[in-house]
C-alpha cells in the first residue's frame, strides 16, 4: 500500500478532510513548521506519528528545505500533500519531490495566487471563486492544475462568508485528487496533470441568476 505524507502549518481542517476519506494508502506522518500547530494534535490522536520541524530555528531557507526533505524521505512516501503549509518551499526541495507533491489553493488558478485569496476575489467583483488542487513547481502557486471546484460568490459574501463554502469544497476536492494519485490514475506528464478515466464535464453554471434564467 503507497505511502503519503502531509504538511501542515495550522489547525490542519484539510488534513482532516484526507484522513477521514478512507484513502487507499496509509498515511506515514503529519510534518509541521510549526511546533504549536494545532493540526499536529488532531493527527497524533488518529494515531499517526508527528514531526515538528521549526522554520524558525534555521538560518537559511534553504537549510530548513533540507532538513524538511530528508525527514519526508525517511518516511518513504509516493505522496506529499500540502495541507494549508505556509512556507514558500525552494526551487530545490520542489524538484527533488517533482510529480508527486500536491498542493490545493483556495482560488480558481490562476487567479489570486498567494494569500489572502478571498479578499482578492471581493475586491476584484468575480462572481465566481473556489479552489484548485494543483502539482508544484517552482512557480508559486504555478503549477499544472489537476481539478478545481467553483461556488457562486453572493451579494452579500464577505472573506468569512465565501472562505467558509471555498474551504467545504477543499473538503471534498482534495481527498478525491489524492485518491486519484494513489491508486495510480493521476501523473504529471509533459508538463500537464494526466487523469486516466477522466470524463468530459458538460453543462455551465451562470453566477449570477435570475427568476427568468431559471425559467
Amino acid at each position: 500500500m503507497k505511502r503519503y505524507v502531509i504538511l501542515i502549518s495550522g489547525r490542519g481542517s484539510n488534513m482532516e478532510s484526507l484522513l477521514d476519506a478512507g484513502l487507499p494508502g496509509v498515511c506515514a506522518a503529519v510534518i509541521s513548521n510549526r511546533p504549536d500547530a494545532a493540526g499536529l494534535a488532531s493527527a497524533a490522536s488518529r494515531g499517526i506519528a508527528t514531526v515538528a520541524i521549526d522554520h524558525r530555528g534555521f538560518a537559511a531557507r534553504s537549510e530548513f528545505d533540507a532538513a524538511l526533505a530528508a525527514e519526508i524521505e525517511r518516511h518513504a512516501p509516493a505522496l506529499v500533500l500540502l495541507a494549508g503549509f505556509m512556507r514558500i518551499l525552494g526551487d530545490d526541495f520542489v524538484r527533488r519531490f517533482e510529480g508527486r507533491l500536491l498542493n490545493i489553493h483556495p482560488s480558481l488558478l490562476p487567479l489570486f495566487p498567494g494569500i489572502k485569496t478571498h479578499a482578492q476575489a471581493l475586491a476584484a467583483g468575480v462572481r465566481l471563486h473556489g479552489c484548485s488542487v494543483h502539482f508544484v513547481t517552482p512557480a508559486l502557486d504555478g503549477g499544472p492544475i489537476i481539478a478545481q471546484a467553483a461556488v457562486p460568490v453572493q451579494a452579500d459574501d464577505d472573506v468569512a462568508s465565501l472562505g467558509r463554502r471555498v474551504l467545504a469544497e477543499e473538503h471534498l476536492l482534495y481527498p478525491r485528487v489524492a485518491r486519484w494519485f494513489l491508486e495510480g490514475r493521476l501523473h504529471l506528464v509533459a508538463g500537464r496533470a494526466h487523469l486516466t478515466g477522466e470524463i468530459a464535464v458538460s453543462g455551465a453554471l451562470h453566477a449570477p441568476q435570475t427568476d427568468q434564467m431559471r425559467g
